[in-house]
C-alpha cells in the first residue's frame, strides 16, 4: 500500500453552517460539516479540564485508508477522559490512492481541503451543543493525513493551539518522498512561510510528532526531522534525555524540547499506522502500541499556551450578621497560584440603594467589613475576590436585616433552571425568603423529593438515574412558619445506555435473537441504545436507526435497570418493580435466560431447551430459555415465580 495518512485541519474564514447537533457520549457517522460531505463526530459527555468548554481535535485519514478505521480506534477514550470533542473528514480533494495531496496545489488558507479544514472548524464551534473552546482547536493525522495536518497548523497557526503529527513526510516534500528514501526539508523555513502574516501565532502553538519504529513505508527519519523543524519554527531547544510512556508490550519513548512546546515519540512496535492502544483495529490501525489519541489528549492539556490556568480566589465562610444597625461582613479567602490582592463587599436592598465597601485579607486568610450604620430593611452582601493578575472568584451572596422582621411571607423562587446531562438532572435557582426564616428548598424528580444544597440565595440539587423522556420536576421552597412556593419543570432525559453487543445482552437489553444483525453492524464496540415505549405499556431498546433492537418487554422506568451494568446483577433487570409493598418485595419480569444471568434462576439440561428454576424456592419456570417469567423475592436470596403478594 502506497502513501501514508494523515489527519489535517484546513479551512477557509467563511462559516459553514453545521447540519447537525451535537450528542453527547456517541458518534454521529457521515454527517455533512464545513464544506466536507461525511464527517464522523465524537461528542463527549465531559468537559475539558483546561480552560472553557470542550476541546476540538481534527483527525485526518491516510492514503487508502476509510474514516470508518478510526471509530475502531479508540479515540473514545481520549475524547471522554479529555473533553474533546472528535472530528474525522473524509478528504473532499484527493489526490492518489485516497491521499491527502499535501504535495499538490496551493498551500493557502483559502484553497482546497485546507479551506474545508477550517470552515469545519468554524461550524463546529458555533455548533449546537459542542461548546468548543477556540483556545483548544488541534489538528492530527496519519501519514499523507499527517503532512496535511501539518501543513495546515502552519498555514493557520491562529486557528490551532497544536498539532499531532504521525508518521507523516514533513512539509513541502514531494510524493516520492513519502514512499521512497528521506527528502530533506527545511520544515522549520516552510513553516513559518506559511504562516506568513499569522506567523506570530507560532510563538504560542505546540507539536507532537510521533513514528512507528517498524514502519517500512514512509522513512522513520522524518521523525526527528519534523521535532526539530517544529521546534525550529518555534524557538525553542531540546532537553537532555527522554521519557518512556506506557508499559509492558505497549511502550513509547518520548524527548521533549522547552516548555513542553514539541514532544517527539518513537512509538515501539508500531508499523505504519495509527496507533489506537489495547483492542483497537481496522485498516492502518494498530493495537500493539500506546493510544496516541490519548497521548495527545494529555500532551495537549498539559502543554496549551493559549488557556489562561490561572485559578480565580476561593471564598469561604462567607457570613454577614448586624449589631447596632451595622452589618459585620466577615469570610476567608485563598489563590492557590498567587495572593488574593482585594475583597469586594456589595450591599444592596430591596429599593436599589447601594454600599460598597474593600478590604485586605489578613495573614491567615481572613477578611472583615463592617458597614455604616443602615436603615431598617433587607440587604443583599455579595462578596467577590480578586487576585493579584486580576482573576475575580465566584461571587458568594448572603442575606441579613437590620431592624425588625416583616409579617410572614411565603419563600420566593426565581431563575429556576434544569441541566440534563444522560440520566442526570441538575436544579438550580434562587431563593428569597423576606422573613429570613427559609427551612428548606425540595426538589421533586421522577425517583423521589430530596433536599437542595442552599448556599445564600442559590440553590442547587441533582438526581441521577432517572427514566427516559420527558418529565416533570417540582421546586418548593419552605419556611419556618408552613408557608410555601413552588414551582414547575419539564425535561427531557436521554436514558440511552453505551455498551458492547455482550453487554448488552447480559443486561437485558438485548437477546441473542438480534445478535447477527447487531454484530455485523457494530462488532466489538461501544454503542448506544434508548428505550423506546411500545403499545401495551411495553418497551423496546434499539439503536439510533432501529436496525439493532431487542425483546418487547416491561419498560425498565424508576429503579429498573437503566444503568450500563457490566457485571452483577446485570441481567435482565428489565421488569421493574410492578408491584406489592416496593420497600419489602423486588418483583422483575422478563425472560427466563436473564433471570439466570442475574443470579435470580439456574437451569440444567441443553442450552437450547434447558429447564429453569427459581433460585432458593426451586419453582419451575415455563417457556425454556427465553419464557417471559415474573419473578419476585422478599430478600433477595429466595426468588419464587409470580408477583409480589
Amino acid at each position: 500500500m502506497t502513501l501514508k495518512n494523515t489527519l489535517l485541519v484546513a479551512g477557509t474564514l467563511m462559516s459553514s453552517a453545521l447540519s447537525i447537533s451535537a450528542q453527547a457520549g456517541s458518534w454521529q457517522q457521515n454527517v455533512s460539516v464545513g464544506n466536507f460531505n461525511k464527517v464522523h463526530v465524537y461528542t463527549p459527555d465531559s468537559l475539558s479540564p483546561i480552560g472553557q468548554g470542550r476541546s476540538l481535535l481534527v483527525v485526518l485519514h491516510g492514503c487508502t485508508q476509510s474514516i470508518d478505521a478510526y471509530l475502531s480506534a479508540n479515540l473514545e477514550a481520549a475524547a471522554e477522559s479529555y473533553g474533546m470533542v472528535i472530528a474525522v473528514p473524509d478528504a473532499m480533494n484527493k489526490a492518489g490512492f485516497g491521499c491527502w495531496s499535501y504535495w499538490q496545489g496551493s498551500k493557502s488558507r483559502t484553497a482546497g481541503d485546507y479551506a474545508n479544514i477550517i470552515s469545519l472548524v468554524n461550524a463546529m464551534k458555533s455548533g449546537s451543543g459542542y461548546a468548543i473552546d477556540e483556545d483548544q482547536v488541534y489538528v492530527a493525522g496519519l501519514s499523507s493525513g499527517a503532512a496535511f495536518a501539518n501543513t495546515t497548523a502552519c498555514i493557520a497557526p491562529d486557528v490551532f493551539a497544536g498539532v499531532g503529527v504521525s508518521a507523516g513526510p514533513s512539509i513541502g516534500t514531494s510524493s516520492s518522498g513519502a514512499i521512497g528514501s528521506c527528502e530533506y526539508a527545511n520544515v522549520a523555513q516552510r513553516c513559518q512561510q506559511y504562516a506568513g502574516s499569522y506567523s506570530g501565532s507560532l510563538d504560542d502553538q505546540i507539536a507532537s510528532i510521533a513514528h512507528g519504529d517498524a514502519d517500512t513505508t514512509v522513512d522513520t527519519c522524518y521523525n526527528r526531522q519534523n521535532a526539530e523543524g517544529m521546534a525550529g519554527a518555534y524557538g525553542v531547544s531540546e532537553l537532555p534525555g527522554s521519557n518512556t510512556l506506557g508499559s509492558g508490550s505497549r511502550t513509547a519513548e518520548e524527548y521533549l524540547w522547552e516548555e513542553g512546546r514539541v514532544s517527539m515519540i518513537w512509538l515501539n512496535g508500531v508499523d505504519h499506522s495509527w496507533s489506537g492502544g489495547a483492542g483497537a483495529s481496522g485498516s492502518y490501525v494498530s493495537g500493539t502500541g500506546i493510544n496516541y489519541a490519548m497521548y495527545l489528549g494529555e500532551y495537549f492539556s498539559e502543554n496549551n499556551k493559549r488557556v489562561d490556568r490561572n485559578q480565580p480566589p476561593q471564598l469561604s465562610s462567607v457570613s454577614a450578621s448586624e449589631s447596632s444597625g451595622q452589618l459585620i461582613v466577615t469570610g476567608n479567602a485563598t489563590d492557590a497560584e498567587g495572593y488574593v490582592d482585594n475583597v469586594d463587599v456589595l450591599i444592596t436592598n430591596n429599593n436599589g440603594d447601594t454600599y460598597q465597601y474593600s478590604a485586605s485579607t489578613q495573614s491567615d486568610d481572613s477578611f472583615s467589613v463592617t458597614s455604616a450604620t443602615l436603615p431598617d430593611d433587607l440587604y443583599f452582601v455579595t462578596v467577590t475576590a480578586s487576585d493579584d493578575v486580576g482573576a475575580v472568584s465566584e461571587a458568594s451572596t448572603v442575606s441579613v436585616r437590620v431592624g425588625p422582621p416583616p409579617p410572614p411571607a411565603a419563600p420566593v423562587l426565581s431563575d429556576v433552571l434544569v441541566d440534563a446531562n444522560g440520566q442526570c438532572a441538575t436544579v438550580t435557582g434562587s431563593v428569597y425568603d423576606e422573613n429570613q426564616d427559609l427551612t428548606a428548598v425540595e426538589v421533586t424528580f421522577a425517583t423521589g423529593t430530596q433536599n437542595a444544597s442552599v448556599d445564600g440565595l442559590s440553590f442547587s440539587a441533582q438526581a441521577c438515574e432517572l427514566p427516559g423522556g420527558e418529565q416533570s420536576i417540582t421546586v418548593t421552597a419552605i419556611d419556618n412558619s408552613g408557608l410555601s412556593s413552588n414551582t414547575q419543570l419539564t425535561v427531557d432525559i436521554d436514558a440511552g445506555q453505551i455498551a458492547t453487543l455482550d453487554q448488552h445482552i447480559n443486561a437485558g437489553r438485548l437477546d441473542y435473537t438480534a445478535y447477527s444483525t447487531c454484530y455485523l453492524e457494530y462488532s466489538a464496540d461501544p454503542f448506544k441504545l434508548t428505550e423506546q415505549p411500545q403499545s401495551g405499556g411495553m418497551c423496546v431498546w434499539q439503536d439510533n436507526d432501529g436496525s439493532c433492537s431487542g425483546p418487547v418487554q416491561a419498560c425498565s422506568g424508576p429503579g429498573g435497570d437503566t444503568g450500563g451494568d457490566t457485571g452483577g446483577d446485570s441481567g435482565g433487570d428489565t421488569g421493574g418493580d410492578t408491584g406489592g409493598d416496593t420497600s419489602t418485595c423486588a418483583e422483575y419480569t422478563t425472560a427466563n435466560y436473564y433471570h439466570k444471568v442475574a443470579g435470580r434462576a439456574y437451569s440444567t439440561g441443553y442450552y437450547f431447551s434447558p429447564d429453569y428454576f427459581a433460585a432458593g424456592s426451586d419453582d419451575p419456570l415455563a417457556g425454556s430459555t427465553w419464557g417471559t417469567t415474573s419473578l419476585y423475592s422478599t430478600d433477595g436470596t429466595v426468588w419464587h415465580e409470580g408477583v409480589c403478594p
